[in-house]
């Protein structure tokens, strides 16, 4: 199970993270986000977990676990369509971008 993990601290890296998951079992893979231009972390990260069970005790274990100053928001993960990154909503189509010119015989302004 891919799980969500917001309100990092920034200064959190990817083992750190991996601890503590693995209080609850096996974890596949961790991904702290990281902002390519300071190299330092976006504050989220994906954690993956291959037993459902454990990712859920995790999760509710987890989720508003103060660390520091920052609260963590630990949830599944969902993946969102990938066409949504290609300028589509969420129902496939391609949002629309009406010309600003005003309908013939109307002048441009409220009425």
């Amino acid at each position: 199970m891919k799980i969500f993990v917001a309100g990092l601290p920034l200064d959190m890296d990817d083992a750190e993270l991996e601890e503590f998951f693995e209080k609850f079992g096996k974890v596949e893979s961790v991904k702290v986000a990281i902002d390519r231009q300071t190299g330092k972390s976006r504050g989220f990260a994906f954690v993956e977990m291959p037993f459902s069970a454990e990712a859920r005790e995790a999760i509710a274990t987890l989720n508003n676990l103060g660390i520091g100053k920052k609260v963590l928001v630990v949830k599944e993960a969902t993946d969102t369509p990938s066409n949504r990154q290609h300028g589509h909503d969420a129902h496939g189509s391609r949002p629309s971008y009406r010309s600003q010119r005003p309908t013939p015989g109307k002048p441009y302004g409220r009425y």
